[in-house]
C-alpha cells in the first residue's frame, strides 16, 4: 500500500467500517453462500446496501460484502497487490446491515468502487495491467451549508480560497472560521472532485477531517455558528438530510452563474447534472481483475458489475433502475452529457436506450413526457415507448 495511504488505515473504523460488539464474534465473510467482496468509499454504501438486499431475491443469489475505508482504497489494493483485513459489511434480504470477518491472513478484493477515476488517487500513476475500469451510475457532489445559514451559492473561486488556504486566510465571507470548515482526507472521492473543480491539489485541501459523510452532516447541520459552517458530501447524502443542511448552488470556473444539481433548490430531478449545467459529478467506477479479453475473470463479480453497466441482463427480482433512482444516483441512460476526464470538458450523450422521462417521473414525481403503453402511442419526435414514456430513440 502507498505509504501515504497507509497513514489513513488507523482511521478505517471511523471511515465506515462496522465493528462487532465487544465479546461478539462476527461470522467469517468467506462462509457466506456466494460472497463478492468489494472495497471503496462510503458514499456508495447506501446504494450497495439496497442492491445487496435485492440480490437475495434473484436466481443464483449474490452476497455483496463491502468494506468502506475511503474511495481511494478501491484502487490502491490492486495497485499494491495487498489484501484487505478486519471486518466488512453485508446485508440480509430485509436490508439489515450485518458484519463479517475477513480472513486473518487477508482477503483479495473482488472489486473496488470509487466515485472518481483511480488515477486521481495519491500514489496511483496508472491502472495496473490486468485491472479494468467499468463506469456505473452517476453521483454528484454537494457543497453544503446549515439550514440555519442564509447562504445559497458558492463559486469555484470561493472554494479555491476557502479550502485552498484555510477559512481564516482565504477570507471569503462568511466562511472565515477555521473551526467551521469541515473536510475529509485525500482518499475521499468528494474531496478529490471538488478539489479538481476549484484547482486545489487534493493533498493540499484544508479543513477539519471529520471522517464520514454522517459526521459531515452533523458538523455542518448542528453548527453553533451556522453562517460560517461549510462542508461537502455526495448529493444523495445531502438530499437525505435536507431537514438539517442544503446544497449550495455552484458556479464552476467557466460559468457566469451558479446552478443547483436539480432545476430548483427543492427539486429532485437532477436536471442540471444530466444536462451539464452543474459541474460537480462523476460516475461510480468499478475496478476488477480482467483477462486478456478485458472480461472480468471472476464470474460472480462479472455478474454483479455487469448488472450496473448493462453488460449483464437484469434477472427477475432485481429492479436495479428503480434502486439507482430511488437512491438519488443517476443511471447513465438518463444522462444527456458525458465527460472522459474527471470534472473535464463535456460532450453530448445520446444513450442507446434513454430513460430520462422515466427517471424524472420517478425521481421528481412527474414529467412532461408523453405516457405510453407502446410505440404506437408515441409521435415522430419521440417515437419509442420505454418504461411507459415516449423517448427520442
Amino acid at each position: 500500500m502507498s505509504p501515504r495511504l497507509a497513514s489513513y488505515v488507523p482511521l478505517a473504523a471511523a471511515l465506515g467500517l462496522t465493528l462487532a460488539p465487544r465479546g461478539v464474534l462476527a461470522a467469517p465473510c468467506a462462509d457466506l453462500p456466494n460472497p463478492v467482496i468489494g472495497i471503496g468509499g462510503s458514499a456508495s454504501k447506501p446504494l450497495l446496501a439496497k442492491v445487496a438486499a435485492a440480490l437475495h431475491a434473484i436466481d443464483d443469489p449474490i452476497d455483496l460484502v463491502y468494506q468502506s475505508p475511503g474511495a481511494c482504497f478501491g484502487i490502491t489494493y490492486f495497485v499494491d497487490g495487498t489484501k484487505i483485513t478486519g471486518t466488512a459489511n453485508y446485508w440480509d434480504a430485509d436490508g439489515a446491515e450485518q458484519t463479517c470477518d475477513l480472513a486473518l491472513t487477508g482477503t483479495e478484493p473482488d472489486f473496488g468502487m470509487l466515485g472518481v477515476k483511480g488515477t486521481l488517487c495519491e500514489g496511483v500513476d496508472a491502472i495496473p495491467d490486468g485491472i479494468a475500469e467499468f463506469p456505473g451510475p452517476i453521483t454528484s457532489w454537494s457543497l453544503i451549508a446549515s439550514n440555519n445559514s442564509s447562504q445559497t451559492t458558492i463559486s469555484a473561486a470561493a472554494v479555491y480560497f476557502v479550502y485552498g488556504f484555510g477559512a481564516a486566510l482565504g477570507q471569503v465571507a462568511p466562511w472565515t472560521v477555521d473551526a467551521e470548515l469541515y473536510s475529509r482526507n485525500a482518499t475521499s472521492a468528494a474531496l478529490i472532485a471538488i478539489a479538481l473543480g476549484a484547482g486545489i491539489p487534493p493533498t493540499k485541501f484544508k479543513g477539519n477531517d471529520v471522517g464520514t459523510n454522517q459526521a459531515m452532516i452533523s458538523g455542518v447541520g448542528q453548527s453553533v455558528n451556522p453562517e460560517a459552517a461549510l462542508g461537502f458530501v455526495s448529493t444523495e447524502v445531502a438530499d437525505l438530510n435536507r431537514d438539517t443542511v442544503h446544497t449550495l448552488a455552484y458556479q464552476a470556473r467557466d460559468q457566469t452563474c451558479a446552478y443547483w444539481p436539480d432545476s430548483t433548490a427543492t427539486g429532485f430531478d437532477k436536471r442540471n447534472v444530466r444536462d451539464g449545467h452543474y459541474d460537480l459529478w462523476s460516475p461510480y467506477n468499478f475496478y476488477a481483475p480482467v483477462g486478456g479479453d478485458g472480461v472480468i475473470t471472476n464470474p460472480e463479480t462479472r455478474r454483479l458489475v455487469g448488472f450496473f453497466t448493462g453488460e449483464e441482463p437484469l434477472p427477475d427480482g432485481l429492479p436495479l433502475l428503480d434502486i439507482i433512482i430511488d437512491n438519488g444516483t443517476i443511471p447513465q441512460c438518463a444522462m444527456q452529457v458525458w465527460r472522459d476526464e474527471e470534472i473535464g470538458p463535456l460532450y453530448s450523450l445520446q444513450p442507446d436506450a434513454p430513460c430520462g422521462c422515466y427517471y424524472e417521473s420517478r425521481a421528481a414525481g412527474g414529467t412532461d413526457c408523453h405516457a405510453c403503453a407502446g410505440d404506437g402511442d408515441c409521435s415522430a419526435d419521440a417515437p419509442v415507448c420505454r418504461h411507459g414514456y415516449c423517448e427520442v430513440i
